[in-house]
């Protein structure tokens, strides 16, 4: 066997293993727990995770409510879950995280038209927002995945609490390992430079998520309420089209990434199984808890997160 014959079989091996390995490590929820008087909330619902996790739920008996900031993508969405889990009990509320006014009103309406709210999850979250601001002078990828959530956490906490035990999930990314707090640059105050791009922005608010629920988690010990957050893994959505070099090799990458409802898993694992049910402030990936960044471990840097977060929102 020549020497270019056992390079390409050595090649064709690894790539064989490293396929089967993200085959064997996916995590799957096995929990059958059904969820039929229970109110659950997912954000981002109409596509990708968001979507089957809200399925899922659906399937499992919830009344499922849709948070989406785009109507006519999320009504073909609930119709679409409807008809493949012939509940009824789906439904569609306008939020654009992008607008702080749009969290406040959602949130409102919540808690004056529903008697609970049993299960939180935040998944929306955007990718390619470049350095763009919001009408509320936040970055869009900051307010969207960061200060959107946070704020609607807080401002549903009340009805949560009201219906312990309950939970809340936040859907955080292992690019939280790239992030960096810089509490004096926290929604890019300073002058940005090239320097400063999606990606960096992306990984500082998926390491807000995880510092988030660190904090919120100390915040609720002992009233039945838990919060835990998660990295769905690689998982073939929208938001790889925006990621340099994964966007261009996706139709070659995807057969070794998750698809949407492999995603889901870790969503609807933390929302349902009863073994993680007093469990909170962790993080897990593949249905199992895993430690963080040591970045995203830091109880001081999280409670100030919270403090300095909670003045940016206006929320006192």
């Amino acid at each position: 066997m020549c020497l270019i014959t056992q390079l390409l079989f050595i090649l064709l091996f690894l790539i064989f293993a490293f396929w089967a390995y993200t085959r064997i490590t996916c995590g799957i929820c096995k929990s059958s727990r059904h969820l039929v008087g229970k109110v659950v909330i997912v954000t981002g619902a109409n596509a990708g995770i968001g979507f089957e996790t809200a399925k899922n739920l659906a399937e499992r008996g919830a009344r499922v409510i849709m948070a989406c900031r785009n109507e006519g993508r999320a009504t073909v969405a609930r119709d679409e879950i409807i008809a493949a889990t012939s509940n009824l009990d789906v439904h569609y509320r306008h939020l654009d995280l992008a607008s702080l006014k749009s969290v406040r009103e959602f949130a409102d309406n919540i808690n004056n038209t529903e008697e609970r709210v049993d299960i939180l999850i935040n998944n929306a979250a955007i990718y390619g927002s470049k350095l763009e601001k919001t009408e509320d002078g936040l970055l869009l990828g900051m307010q969207s995945n960061h200060f959107g959530p946070f704020l609607l956490t807080c401002l549903l906490l009340p009805k949560l609490k009201s219906s312990a035990p309950s939970r809340i999930i936040n859907v955080s990314s292992i690019a939280h390992e790239k992030g960096i707090i810089d509490f004096d640059n926290l929604n890019g105050e300073k002058e940005m430079d090239e320097t400063i791009h999606e990606s960096k922005v992306y990984a500082l608010s998926k390491l807000c998520n995880i510092l988030m629920t660190v904090e919120l988690a100390r915040q609720l010990q002992g009233i039945g309420v838990t919060v835990n957050c998660l990295h769905p893994g690689v998982v073939v959505t929208e938001i790889l089209n925006y990621v340099p070099v994964i966007g261009h090799l996706l139709p070659i990458l995807k057969y070794f990434f998750k698809d949407t409802w492999e995603g889901a898993q870790t969503s609807v694992y933390l929302a349902v199984a009863p073994e993680v049910a007093s469990v909170s402030g962790r993080y897990f990936k593949d249905c199992r808890e895993v430690k963080p960044s040591k970045s995203a471990q830091d109880v001081y840097v999280a409670r100030k997160l919270w403090e300095v977060s909670e003045k940016i929102v206006k929320l006192k």
